[in-house]
């Protein structure tokens, strides 16, 4: 039976423990997680905590409408056991309609029920770097070399000084309350490493990485224009998968979908996968379920 549990009578161990023992596993489902990306979220349960689907909302005008957070880039369904597609539809169709509008993406293990995708990029890092290495493409391998020879060099930095170069070289926002937040959950918890890139004392940017079981998610970076002419991210990039390298591990890029951006992470040798998107109102879900 699936039943829906508000946030504040979840039982947060058994939670937890599906999340971290589903074959589905995210970092971005966790309670201590959404509750600092999500403004509001509830969680579709199936008998005891056997599975589950988180659900964050907001409201709008009065209505509430199911939304992604920012840095959440998958969550959906979480089993403890193997689900049919069937099953995994049963969740969908039992997300309230007080929920009139729905835009959420599910986890690449999730059965894609709607056709509706979105791809993500992932480079397998249980090889020499040699090897990696030579999957990259010669246009990369040659961005790599250049900031090899202009002798940039890594180390960690403070939030504040990545949040400041984005601020100032991009136009975008995106919520820094809940990335400062993050970063010092992620960093009690002892699995986030923020390192930034220089020439010489001259800062060019960095990135942000998550660990979590045999992921290392590259959640958020920033870098300026000379950071960017200087293949600082190659760089950047390059130092993580040589030092993970020979580790039964994934680099996880966390993005694809905008051309440019997957042509990038594919010279890395990165492959695609695919996850599923819901865009809809609910209404139309008791229709293509």
């Amino acid at each position: 039976m699936i039943k829906l549990i508000k946030r504040k009578h979840l039982d947060n161990i058994k939670y937890d423990y599906c999340i971290e023992n589903s074959h589905q596993s995210r970092i971005y489902a966790f309670s201590w997680y959404l509750d600092i990306v999500a403004d509001n979220w509830d969680v579709l349960v199936l008998n005891d905590y056997d599975a589950v689907m988180p659900l964050p909302w907001k409201r709008k005008f009065g209505l509430k409408y199911i939304t992604q957070p920012y840095f959440c880039q998958q969550i959906g369904v979480f089993s403890l056991h193997e689900l049919s597609k069937k099953d995994e539809n049963n969740f969908i169709k039992k997300i309230p309609f007080s929920f009139i509008k729905i835009a959420l993406a599910l986890n690449a293990e999730n059965h894609n029920f709607l056709n509706k995708t979105s791809v993500n990029y992932l480079l397998d890092l249980n090889f020499e770097y040699a090897i990696l290495k030579k999957n990259f493409s010669k246009g990369r391998k040659h961005a790599i070399q250049k900031g090899i020879r202009k002798k940039l060099t890594l180390k960690t930095i403070d939030l504040d000084e990545i949040v400041v170069l984005q601020k100032n070289n991009y136009t975008y926002s995106f919520p820094e309350d809940k990335l400062k937040k993050l970063y010092y959950a992620t960093n009690e918890r002892k699995i986030v490493k923020l390192l930034g890139v220089y020439d010489g004392d001259t800062f060019l940017g960095g990135g942000l990485f998550l660990r979590h079981k045999n992921r290392i998610i590259y959640l958020f970076s920033a870098f300026n224009a000379l950071g960017r002419k200087m293949q600082a991210s190659s760089f950047l990039l390059s130092y993580m998968i040589q030092q993970e390298s020979l580790n039964n591990i994934i680099l996880d890029f966390e993005g694809g979908n905008m051309p440019n951006i997957g042509k990038f992470y594919r010279s890395f040798g990165a492959h695609p996968e695919s996850y599923t998107t819901i865009q809809c109102y609910n209404i139309e879900l008791f229709f293509k379920t």
